[in-house]
C-alpha cells in the first residue's frame, strides 16, 4: 500500500495531488446546479460537494472555490436568493461535465451543451430538464472556511421534484432506479447499483436487510 505523508502531499505536483486528494475520499454526490442572473442570463454548473443538512426543515449546503476568481453561480444566488440543483442521468455526463468550464457572465452553459432549461410553478431559477431529481431551494446563510477560503453555502429546499418510481413507501429513494451518477473525484462518473438497505441499527440486534424476502 502507497503511503503520503503530509510532506509527500504538500510537494507533489499540483494537479496529481488534486486528483488523489479529491479521489480517496470516495464516491461524490453530482448534481447541476442551475441560477439565473438578475438581467435573464442562465447559468449551470457541476458540482460534487452537495451535502445534507438536515431534513427538518430540509436544507442542503455545498462548497464553493474562494472567490478571488469571477464565480457567476455564486453572483447570481446571492443577487436573486434561488437556485436548482438537478441530478445528473446517465446519458447527461458529457454535457454536465462541460459545464465546468469558465464562460463569460453573459454566456450561458446551456447554450454550449445539449442540456435544456425548464421552469416549474415560477420559480425564477430553472431546472434542467430530464434529470430525474429536482430541487428548487433558497439561499438562507454562507460560512467563510477559513482555512482554504472556501464558503459553505446553506439553501433550504422550497420544492422538491422526483420520479414517483423511484421512491418507496416510506420515502427512501432509490436512486440506482433513477440511474443518476456519482462523481470519482474531478472528472470520474459511475453508475452505483444497489447492494442492500438495513433497519435502523439498535445495540445488541442484528442487523437485518429490509430488502431480503425470504
Amino acid at each position: 500500500m502507497n503511503h503520503f505523508t503530509l510532506n509527500d502531499l504538500t510537494n507533489m505536483p499540483s494537479r496529481y495531488r488534486a486528483n488523489l486528494i479529491n479521489s480517496c475520499t470516495g464516491y461524490k454526490s453530482c448534481n447541476l446546479l442551475a441560477t439565473k442572473s438578475k438581467n435573464g442570463t442562465t447559468n449551470v454548473a457541476i458540482f460534487n460537494s452537495i451535502i445534507h443538512i438536515g431534513s427538518n426543515p430540509p436544507m442542503l449546503g455545498f462548497i464553493l472555490r474562494p472567490t478571488t476568481v469571477p464565480r457567476n453561480t455564486y453572483k447570481n444566488l446571492k443577487e436573486t436568493g434561488i437556485f436548482t440543483v438537478n441530478q445528473v442521468h446517465k446519458d447527461m455526463i458529457k454535457d454536465a461535465h462541460h459545464t465546468a468550464a469558465k464562460y463569460d457572465e453573459d454566456i450561458s452553459e446551456f447554450g454550449k451543451t445539449q442540456l435544456q432549461e425548464e421552469y416549474r410553478d415560477e420559480f425564477y431559477a430553472p431546472y434542467v430538464k430530464n434529470s430525474p431529481i429536482q430541487l428548487g431551494c433558497k439561499f438562507i446563510n454562507e460560512y467563510l472556511i477559513k482555512e482554504n477560503d472556501t464558503i459553505l453555502i446553506i439553501g433550504a429546499i422550497e420544492h422538491l421534484y422526483v420520479n414517483e418510481e423511484i421512491v418507496h413507501s416510506d420515502g427512501w429513494v432509490q436512486l440506482d432506479k433513477a440511474e443518476t451518477v456519482s462523481c470519482i473525484g474531478l472528472d470520474g462518473y459511475a453508475l452505483p447499483a444497489l447492494m442492500d438497505r438495513f433497519q435502523y441499527a439498535k445495540p445488541n440486534q442484528k442487523t437485518k436487510s429490509l430488502l431480503d424476502r425470504s
